[in-house]
Order: C-alpha cells, then sequence, then structure tokens
C-alpha cells in the first residue's frame, strides 16, 4: 500500500469528517446560551479532574495535567480556535516576510499581568529566550537568529536563519506564554508556586497533589471577561467517581467523561456533553529497546492480529474513529483518509501469524502492559490486546500502577509496552512528528527509542517546504514508513468529551484537549 497525492487537506475540512462521528443530540464544542438565559458574572465553578497539577513551569511541562492548568495563566503571542486555525492573541497583529524569515508582532495596547503591572515587548524576548534555554518537552525547535524588540512600539521581530514554516504553529503552545522579565524580582522557585500572567485567572490556592484554585484576573485584556469570579481544579483520581459527582451536582464540569457513559450524559436532565474534535490518540507503544519489541516484524504481527474498529466500537461506544495513521484527521496533511482510510497493516491473523514466523520469536514469548489505573477504556483495550495476542502465541500480563508512577515508569524505559495517549499540542503537524519520531528529541520518539534516518530526513524537510501538495507529500509519506515499521499503534481518534451540569454555559473546548473557560457562566443555584 502506497500513499499518493492528493488535493491539500485544509484542518476545517478534516474535522467536519470527525464531527459525522458525532453523537445524535451532542452539545457543541462551544455552549452558548441555554433557553435565551443572560450570561451571568460571578460565582465559582468547579471542574472535575483525573490528576492534580503538579508543576507550573510552563517551560518543564508537557503532560496534560500540568499543561492545561498553566494555559489558565500564561498566554501566547498567537494561538488557535475550536477549528485549529491560528488566530492572534496577545499580539494585536503578525507580519512575515516574502522571504519567510522576518516575523514581526505588535502587542495589544494596554496589556497587563493580573498584578496590575505592564506588559513589554521586552517580556516577550525573556520568554522566549527561556523557553530555548529550558530545552524542555516543547521547546521552540525554528532556527531562531534573533529576537529584537521596541517597547514604546510595542513589537517584537524574530529572524529566523532560515525558512522555517510550523514556527506560527510552535508560537502557540503554552511553553511560548509569556511571563513577567526576570520573574518580576521574584526567585524562579518563588514565581513559579504563584505565577502571574496575562490569563483569564491567577492562581489563588495551590496542592500540587491536590486541587488547584484560581480567581479572576481583574486585568484580563478580554473586556468584561471572565465572568467566573473563581475556578476550581478538584483532583478526583477516579472517572467513575467524576462522574458520580457530576451526576450529583456536586462539581460542575468534568475534563473527561468516560465514553460509555457519554450517551447517558448527554440525554441526562441535569447534565448535557460537550463533544468536540480533538489532535489526540490512544495508542499502544513499543519500548524498541526490548529485544522482541525491537524486532520490526513482531511489531508488525502485533498490529496484524488487533481488530482496531473492534478494539474503537467496544471501548468508546461508538464516540471515536479507528485509527488508520499517525496524524489525526482534524490536523492537516493526515494521510487517515488516503486509500479508504485503511491502515498499513490491516486485522489479518494469518498475516499476523506470518510475521511473527519471520521473526526472532516464532514460538512466541511473553511481554507486559503497562497501563494507568483508574482508566476503564485502557483496562479494557489491554484485556482485548491479551486476548488478541494469545491467538497468534504472545502471552500478555498486565500490569496496572497509579498515573504518577506509570509516568515515572514509561520515561525511564521500564516498560515492555504500553497504552498511552498521543497528543498534538499545536495545529501543524510537525509537532506531532517530532515528539514521536525524532530520536534526538525530548521525549526519543515518545519513549520507544525508535530511530529511522528516512523519517529523521523527511521530519526537517517538512519543517522547510512551504505549505501545499509537496509539504503535504512529505507528510503522507511519514506516515506510511510509520505505519510500515510500527513503533507505535494508533488505536483510535479521541475525541474531547466534557461534562457538565446543566447551569454550566460557555465553555469553549479546544482540538488539544484544553478548555477555555473565560466566557464560562454558572447559573445561580
Amino acid at each position: 500500500m502506497s500513499f499518493t497525492r492528493r488535493a491539500p487537506q485544509r484542518a476545517a475540512l478534516a474535522l467536519g469528517i470527525v464531527a459525522a462521528l458525532a453523537l445524535a443530540g451532542c452539545a457543541p464544542a462551544a455552549q452558548g446560551e441555554a433557553g435565551g438565559d443572560t450570561p451571568t458574572a460571578g460565582g465559582t465553578l468547579t471542574y472535575g479532574r483525573l490528576a492534580s497539577a503538579n508543576d507550573l513551569d510552563l517551560h518543564t511541562q508537557i503532560t496534560a495535567n500540568n499543561a492545561f492548568a498553566i494555559d489558565k495563566v500564561f498566554e501566547t503571542l498567537v494561538s488557535f480556535d475550536e477549528q485549529g486555525k491560528i488566530i492572534d492573541w496577545l499580539a494585536e497583529s503578525h507580519e512575515i516576510s516574502e522571504d519567510g524569515k522576518t516575523y514581526t508582532f505588535t502587542l495589544r495596547e494596554g496589556l497587563q499581568y493580573s498584578d496590575g503591572t505592564d506588559v513589554t515587548a521586552g517580556d516577550v524576548k525573556f520568554s522566549l529566550d527561556r523557553n530555548r534555554a529550558k530545552e524542555g518537552p516543547l521547546m521552540l525547535t525554528a532556527p531562531i537568529d534573533t529576537i529584537e524588540t521596541d517597547d514604546a512600539a510595542r513589537t517584537v521581530t524574530i529572524t529566523l536563519t532560515e525558512p522555517y514554516t510550523p514556527f506560527l504553529s510552535e508560537l502557540t503552545s503554552f511553553a511560548s506564554g509569556v511571563m513577567p522579565t526576570d520573574f518580576g524580582g521574584k526567585t524562579e522557585e518563588e514565581f513559579l508556586a504563584a505565577p502571574i500572567g496575562t490569563g483569564p485567572f491567577a492562581v489563588s490556592e495551590w496542592d500540587p497533589s491536590g486541587d488547584l484554585s484560581y480567581v479572576k484576573n481583574e486585568h484580563y485584556w478580554q473586556e468584561g471577561k471572565p465572568l467566573l469570579d473563581e475556578l476550581v481544579y478538584a483532583f478526583v483520581a477516579d472517572d467513575n467517581q467524576l462522574l458520580q459527582r457530576l451526576n450529583a451536582g456536586q462539581i460542575d464540569a468534568i475534563e473527561q467523561v468516560p465514553a460509555a457513559n457519554a450517551a447517558d450524559v448527554d440525554s441526562g436532565s441535569g447534565t448535557a456533553l460537550l463533544k468536540s474534535d480533538s489532535w489526540a490518540m490512544e495508542q499502544i507503544f513499543f519500548n524498541t529497546q526490548k529485544p522482541e519489541f525491537a524486532d520490526r516484524n513482531v511489531r508488525r504481527a502485533i498490529a496484524h492480529a488487533l481488530d482496531l474498529e473492534g478494539i474503537a466500537q467496544a471501548t468508546t461506544f461508538g464516540t471515536a474513529r479507528a485509527a488508520s495513521s499517525l496524524i489525526p484527521p482534524a490536523i492537516e496533511y493526515s494521510a487517515a483518509d488516503v486509500n479508504d482510510g485503511a491502515p498499513e497493516l490491516a486485522h489479518d491473523i494469518d498475516a499476523a501469524k506470518a510475521e511473527l514466523a519471520k521473526s526472532g520469536y516464532a514460538d512466541g514469548f511473553t511481554a507486559t502492559m503497562l497501563i494507568p489505573s483508574g482508566n476503564s477504556a485502557r483496562a479494557q483495550i489491554a484485556q482485548i490486546v491479551q486476548e488478541s495476542l494469545a491467538g497468534i502465541g504472545i502471552t500478555v500480563e498486565i500490569e496496572s500502577i497509579d498515573l504518577a508512577a506509570f509516568r515515572e515508569r514509561f520515561q525511564a524505559f521500564a516498560y515492555d509496552f504500553m497504552i498511552n495517549s498521543g497528543q498534538s499540542d499545536a495545529p501543524d503537524p510537525n509537532g506531532l512528528i517530532t515528539f514521536q519520531a525524532d530520536p534526538e528529541g525530548f521525549s526519543n520518539s515518545y519513549w520507544t527509542h525508535y530511530t529511522n534516518p528516512e523519517v529523521t530526513k523527511l521530519m526537517h524537510e517538512g519543517r522547510t517546504t512551504p505549505d501545499g501538495p509537496e509539504r503535504e507529500q512529505i507528510y503522507l509519506d511519514i506516515q506510511e514508513i510509520l505505519g510500515n515499521d510500527v513503533p507505535y499503534i494508533p488505536v483510535y481518534y479521541s475525541p474531547n468529551l466534557h461534562g457538565t451540569t446543566a447551569k454550566v454555559h460557555g465553555l469553549e473546548s479546544l482540538p488539544n484537549g484544553t478548555v477555555r473557560f473565560q466566557d464560562a457562566w454558572v447559573e445561580a443555584k
């Protein structure tokens, strides 16, 4: 199977494909006014989450528990909307030179931090310089030559050594957020314990192993917003407990609705489902440092053995679409709909047995699948994998551990294979490909240790090639190679499934999985 050139697929069009899978009667991505009610300012919204925020350093973090807390405090020059379209944010405008190497941003007039101090162009330079110096998981990889500023004109001019197509997309990441120069006179540790930014909320109380409370930023640049006085991130470690508390009205919204309960939340008299398209996938990852999974034929055998359509239906109750390529269809240049949407290695037990026979483990072997506890969907996927691989002679033992320990284990390469989510943090395909296929990147190909020189070469070409058919073909080629090498198996494209009580309105769900709260309001109880 090979990928052939096709007309460029814009993200907005791709989103419509996934949207067709939406539950009947599902709430729109951004909740509007219900029944003609007028938005009410004030009050508190309590938002239930499966993991606590334990670090608010925007330049060293990447996991959703921290990322979607950090982005309430720090904001970026440019951002993206619900369809993934890049839009100006702290910058009121931006210009790109004809040679594609100079970007000029003009800050909005009167920008202030939550403590009332002014935002300067110099703060932007300080923040971007720190991003690069920290060399964290979402470090700017654009070939930046200089960053020049003019506080009086509110301008930031960034010059690159060569064109870099995904630069604007990189700048939408929360890791490109703006903070005060020299941490506003505090030590780095003091500042990050109670950070200030331009976001709609400021941290008021924070337990790194528990809840996080925000208060309204009285100096927010969007006039009249946020509407809420307070936003509370409540830590609840189990998805069933989250749902129970939502149904009981003990919390106002939850970050993640179990797919099995999506229809009930959608049809409940006191609840509503907020479903939107996403840049996320559930995936099976192989530690290619393990001899069994260093064997390409073993990985290919496992891919053939799994019925992804069946897994998606059984574990997401029709809310998700079985994956057929690494880049989700909501991101431009996805191969998800190439060749009728079939994965490179389709479900075929005979082919699976033939691949295993060609491997160094023709008689089978035993491996442990690592999963986080408290996630019913992943537990079910693991059981299906266990049953499926038994049919080709591979014995799977399932190890379920708490989320924090799970992250420590896979980041230390202390696993055989695992179920985890893959997530793009920005609208350009480069971000996801870099994180999952760059052997020299922060995650070492998403902690698989996968290396393929041809993929690396194409990845670099994709960064410098202008948007259009040639760039599209590069990413189609990358996806084809990854689909055949199988360092990971994309299982299904995960929709965002947020739940709210019927009294909550105005949440805006973004494709990276976060929620904007500046328009949120809660009916008086």
